[in-house]
C-alpha cells in the first residue's frame, strides 16, 4: 500500500509537519506502507516549511520591525532554484501581537519590505508572498516605505506607521526605491478576493479580527479609500477594485500596484512546487486535514485543492481534521471519500488542542483499518 499523506496545518495547534508524524505512527500501528509525507500550506503559516519541504533549499532568520514597531525575530525561505519565499506573518503577522495591543490603526508591514530587500541582498529575483495571517491594515504602505518609497504629508515628512496614519498622506516619491525591484517578479499567494475598500474590503471584512472597533473599522476603510486616491495620483491607475487587493490588509494592493505581483491561490503554488499531481498518481489512498473543515474549504483551501486533483484519478481521499464544521460534506462533491474529525469524546477546543497528536494517530489507526 502507498499513502499519499499531505495535511495543512493544524492552526494554533500543530504544524504541517507534526501532523504528518501524528499521521504516520497511526498508519504504522497498522500497515507496513510505503508513505509519502508532503506538508501542505495555502499561503499562510507554514508556506515557507511546506515548498522547502517539497522542493530544498534554506531558511534564512533575520530579524525586523515586527507590526508594532519593535525588532522581532523572523525569517524567510530560499528555495533550491533560488526563488524567495516569504510569509507576510512572520514580520506583520496577528501571532506576533499581544491580544490586548492589537490596534490595526498602528500596525505596520514595515517588516514585509524588509524581508524583501534581506532576500535581494541574498540574490533572489523571484518572490512567492504568502498572504495570510496580517495583523495589518495598512495598505502595504509600510512595505513600500521599507523598499525605498516615501510616503508623504502635507509638510513633506513621512507619515507615522499604521493604517490610521494614511489620511495624512499626500504624496508618493516612488524615485528612491529599491532598483532591484525591477529585475524581480513577484507571485502572491493568496486565496481572498476582497477589493481594497467598502464592505467587502479589507477592512470591514477583516479589520475586527485584527482589534478594530466598528469606529476604526469606518476609518480604516475610509483612509484605504484616500491612500489608493494617492496612489492613483502617483501610478495613473486604479486598483482598488482588483480583486484580491484587500488581503492582509490591503499588502495584496500595494504589491499588485506598485511591484506588478501576479496574484494565484496558494494551494496551487504549493501543489505545483511540490509535484504533488505525480505523486497522487502514483498512490492508493490519499489523507489531508486541516484544522477545522467546513463549507469554506471547498473555496480553495488545502483539502480542496488535493481532493480536486485526486479526483481526477480515481483515488480515496480522506479528510482528518481537528474538527468538521458547517457545510463540510459539500467537500463530497469535489471527490472526498471521507471526512472525520479526531476527536474520541466531547470535549473542548483547548483539550483537543493540547491532545491533537494523540488523537490524530488514534484516529488515523481507525482509519486505515478500514482498508486493510
Amino acid at each position: 500500500m502507498k499513502i499519499l499523506v499531505a495535511p495543512d496545518s493544524y492552526k494554533g495547534s500543530l504544524s504541517s509537519k507534526e501532523v504528518i508524524e501524528a499521521m504516520t505512527e497511526g498508519i504504522e500501528r497498522v500497515v507496513d506502507a510505503e508513505i509519502i509525507k508532503v506538508p501542505i500550506a495555502d499561503g499562510g503559516e507554514g508556506t515557507v516549511d511546506a515548498l522547502i519541504s517539497s522542493s530544498g533549499g534554506k531558511i534564512i532568520e533575520t530579524e525586523v520591525i515586527g507590526p508594532l514597531g519593535n525588532t522581532v525575530k523572523s525569517f524567510f525561505g530560499i528555495l533550491d532554484d533560488g526563488t524567495a519565499v516569504i510569509e507576510m506573518a512572520a514580520s506583520s503577522g496577528l501571532n506576533l501581537v499581544p491580544d490586548d495591543m492589537r490596534n490595526p490603526l498602528v500596525t505596520t508591514t514595515y517588516g514585509v519590505g524588509q524581508l524583501i530587500r534581506k532576500a535581494l541582498d541574498e540574490g533572489c529575483r523571484r518572490f512567492i508572498v504568502g498572504l495570510g495571517g496580517s495583523a495589518t491594515n495598512d495598505g502595504g504602505a509600510g512595505m513600500m516605505a521599507a523598499l525605498g518609497a516615501k510616503l508623504l504629508d502635507e509638510d513633506g515628512k513621512d507619515i507615522p506607521y499604521g493604517g490610521g496614519n494614511l489620511s495624512k498622506l499626500e504624496k508618493i516619491d516612488v524615485d528612491g526605491l529599491d532598483k532591484r525591484i525591477y529585475e524581480s517578479s513577484f507571485t502572491v499567494a493568496s486565496d481572498v478576493i476582497n477589493p481594497l475598500c467598502g464592505k467587502n474590503g479589507a477592512s470591514y471584512v477583516y479589520g475586527p479580527q485584527k482589534g478594530a472597533t466598528p469606529e476604526m473599522v469606518e476609518i480604516l476603510d475610509n483612509n484605504l479609500n484616500h491612500y489608493a486616491n494617492v496612489v492613483k495620483e502617483t501610478l495613473g491607475k486604479d486598483f482598488k477594485d482588483t480583486p484580491g487587493v484587500g488581503a492582509a490588509g490591503g499588502l495584496g494592493f500595494a504589491l499588485i500596484a506598485f511591484l506588478n505581483a501576479k496574484m494565484r491561490p496558494g494551494i496551487e503554488i504549493v501543489m505545483e512546487v511540490a509535484k504533488l499531481e505525480e505523486k497522487i498518481k502514483s498512490c492508493d489512498i490519499v489523507i489531508t486535514g486541516e484544522g477545522n473543515t467546513d463549507f469554506q474549504t471547498a473555496f480553495g483551501k488545502a483539502p480542496a485543492g488535493i481532493a480536486t486533483i485526486a479526483q481526477r484519478y480515481g483515488k480515496k481521499v480522506i479528510i482528518l481534521s481537528g474538527g468538521l464544521g458547517s457545510g463540510y460534506k459539500e467537500l463530497y462533491k469535489i471527490g472526498v471519500t471521507a471526512l472525520f474529525s479526531i476527536v474520541d469524546r466531547p470535549m473542548t477546543i483547548d483539550e483537543a488542542m493540547h491532545d491533537a497528536k494523540r488523537l490524530i494517530a488514534d484516529r488515523m489507526e481507525d482509519i486505515i483499518r478500514l482498508f486493510v
